[in-house]
């Protein structure tokens, strides 16, 4: 069995000088889709980044293909419920809900192969801070904590054991805000992007930008300009947020 590795819970980035900062929802094994919506904004590996909420396994046909994006230098994501579905169904014998949730891929490898998946997996962040021109930009897969940035950061990094667990499953499951409609902005921070819960069109609750509009299913995928904070493709308001 694998030994347990370090994990960064917080990973930061300073600003991008250079070029543009994207973000993108949920991936889940569609990464030849992913590099056609990158392919149509223009996307320059040269300059630009890509940060993702997370959920890069699982559904679709190339979850594997997450460990070769995970190598490239301008590609970083943090650790969604499927990353940890992962982790749990390895280290801990958790398959059931994994299997059952586009986990099969997982089980056609070998356990040298699983591995490899796993370690890639695990060493995600929860969370990733990026810098920009008018703040800070905080991600995560599903939702913040608190409503509170530095208190989420407090508990993730220095909390107890069971606080920290408690932090990390709001983080990667939570549907709270998005399913309430809360419009109370995450203080502490210039603005929050989050995946999980496909939509037709992107949502803005507050300062939290809920990004995940389906590109793994029957949707697109939307990158959202972390500088300008504008979406491509753009947002159509005439087009529901919920998914019929």
């Amino acid at each position: 069995m694998l030994e347990n590795i370090e994990v960064m819970r917080i990973k930061r980035f300073a600003a991008n000088t250079a070029g543009r900062d994207f973000a993108v929802g949920d991936i889940h094994g569609h990464f030849t889709r992913l590099q056609a919506a990158l392919d149509a904004a223009g996307f320059n590996p040269a300059v630009d980044r890509l940060f993702s909420v997370g959920d890069l396994v699982d559904r679709g046909p190339e979850s594997l293909a997450a460990l070769e994006w995970l190598e490239r230098p301008w590609f970083h994501a943090v650790r969604g419920n499927h990353e940890e579905m992962n982790v749990s169904a390895f280290r801990e014998g958790n398959t059931d809900l994994h299997f059952c949730n586009g986990g099969a891929w997982f089980y056609a490898l070998s356990q040298d192969e699983r591995a490899d998946v796993v370690l890639a997996l695990e060493a995600l962040p929860l969370a990733i801070e990026v810098e920009t021109t008018h703040g800070i930009v905080g991600i995560v897969h599903a939702d913040v904590p608190y409503g509170r940035w530095p208190d989420f950061k407090l508990s993730i990094e220095t909390g107890t054991p069971a606080e920290a667990e408690h932090v990390q499953a709001v983080a990667q499951w939570s549907r709270s805000r998005i399913n309430s409609g809360d419009n109370a902005p995450v203080a502490g921070i210039s603005a929050v992007v989050v995946g999980h819960t496909h939509l037709r069109q992107p949502a803005v609750l507050g300062n939290v930008f809920h990004i995940d509009t389906a590109g793994w299913m029957d949707g697109h995928f939307t990158l959202l300009d972390l500088t300008t904070l504008r979406c491509t493709p753009p947002i159509n308001p005439k087009i529901a947020h919920d998914w019929d």
